[in-house]
């Protein structure tokens, strides 16, 4: 009997450990981005009602809705709530979901990611990380060469065309 216990366990002290290490976020990227902080106030006044929901409080566009989930043009993607570059046109695929989805950022200082638990799914958000406006969600189901997928919303990014065109 003794031995049926300690074999348990040691099986559960074992997943349980796994399971903590696959739990980690993607990203554990160490910023030097020099912070923008704003108070609610001032976000409404400089971002729109469905920029602010989504930006500041976490929110989700409806798929297929965003004005640059289809976008083909070659430029860079900024954050919209402060201007940070965050993805190039360059690194765009189509994913199928209807938000624009990447396989890198320009840069991983900026993008920042933490663990995201709601409605029961074990996720990571991704944030710019100069105004920690909320980007959307990186999975792990992307095309090579980093096998990501940043399924960003729209409407917290605005675009840059490429000088010259």
């Amino acid at each position: 009997m003794k031995t049926s216990t300690l074999i348990l366990l040691s099986i559960l002290f074992l997943t349980n450990i796994s399971c903590a290490q696959n739990s980690e976020p993607v990203l554990k990227v160490k910023s030097d981005v020099v912070k923008i902080e704003k108070s609610d106030e001032e976000w409404k006044k400089i971002l729109s009602a469905e920029q602010y929901e989504v930006l500041r409080e976490e929110g989700t566009e409806r798929a297929f809705s965003g004005p640059l989930w289809n976008n083909t043009e070659e430029g860079t993607y900024v954050c919209a709530a402060c201007g940070l570059p965050l993805f190039s046109s360059e690194t765009k695929f189509k994913s199928g979901t209807g938000w624009p989805s990447f396989w890198e950022p320009i840069t991983e200082q900026n993008v920042g990611s933490k663990e995201d638990n709601k409605y029961g799914w074990n996720r990571v958000e991704v944030h710019c990380a100069r105004c920690d406006g909320h980007l959307g969600h990186v999975f792990e189901d992307g095309p090579k060469p980093s096998g990501l997928r940043y399924c960003i919303n729209s409407v917290s990014l605005a675009f840059e065309k490429k000088d010259g065109e």
